[in-house]
């Protein structure tokens, strides 16, 4: 039955078989393009900034598959607008191709409301910020702490740290306008030393305005203040009061006034 082959000699066989193999491998190749498709490629068209509507269009035109695979909300593009894709736009590839795309949500996802309260404004700024929301307005209103948040507001009324609000809102904050609306009695700076006048101004919620200097002072950290506006009496010799955040002018001399000058 073989007598075909062990007729021949071994060379012959040796070359038979190559020839066999390699023939039987580039059927095998021909077939595996034909079978994949392998001839049949695409340019990815691009979709970024498309409705999804116009991109299912292009790609149904251009034979392509597609399947949206995520949503991200982005505030500065309308609903449904193709974000991302992939593979990327220009990229060659299979003509039956899945192309993933990421689209712009409907709705926004709902984000904590933080707690602002004491924050600067703008550390309550930055806050918001990392927190997907904005500074929508801001109001004053007296009190000591300048530009520190007092309330944070939401759709007209306070919200609660914690509260669930859409992604991008934007909150109100009530911040202190530094001038409290409790009047106080104006000091008596009078023959008080510049940096002990300044310590006593600090701690209750007041500070110098302007700051006249006499001439011959060397230092004026160690000069001594012979008069004040406001004074500590008015012309009928009744107290004056100030408000917190108010300033008060003082003139600056080298020598500590006379005790006598200052009654």
């Amino acid at each position: 039955m073989f007598d075909f082959i062990t007729k021949r000699s071994l060379w012959v066989n040796l070359v038979a078989g190559v020839v066999v193999a390699i023939l039987l491998f580039g059927l095998f190749l021909f077939s595996l393009e034909w079978l994949t498709d392998q001839r049949k490629i695409a340019t990815v068209p691009s979709l970024a900034g498309k409705s999804l509507e116009e991109a299912k269009s292009i790609l149904d035109s251009s034979g392509f598959d597609w399947k949206v695979q995520d949503s991200v909300y982005v505030d500065s593009i309308p609903p449904l607008q193709i974000v991302k894709q992939f593979p990327d736009a220009d990229e060659v590839v299979k003509a039956n191709r899945t192309i993933l795309l990421i689209i712009r949500s409907v709705e926004p996802p709902l984000v904590e409301m933080p707690n602002l309260i004491g924050y600067s404004f703008r550390n309550a700024e930055v806050v918001l910020n990392t927190t997907d929301l904005r500074v929508k307005d801001t109001l004053f209103r007296p009190d000591f702490a300048r530009n520190a948040v007092l309330e944070q507001w939401y759709n007209g009324q306070q919200i609660v740290p914690g509260t669930k609000i859409k992604k991008g809102s934007g909150i109100t904050l009530v911040l202190g306008d530094g001038v409290g609306n409790q009047p106080i009695l104006v000091p008596a700076l009078i023959g008080m030393n510049f940096m002990d006048a300044k310590a006593l101004l600090e701690s209750i919620g007041l500070s110098f305005g302007a700051i006249v200097v006499e001439s011959g002072v060397q230092d004026t950290t160690a000069a001594w203040i012979f008069k004040q506006n406001p004074q500590t009496l008015d012309e009928d010799k009744v107290a004056q009061t100030i408000r917190p955040g108010q300033l008060i002018d003082i003139w600056l001399q080298e020598l500590r006034p006379r005790m006598d000058s200052i009654r």
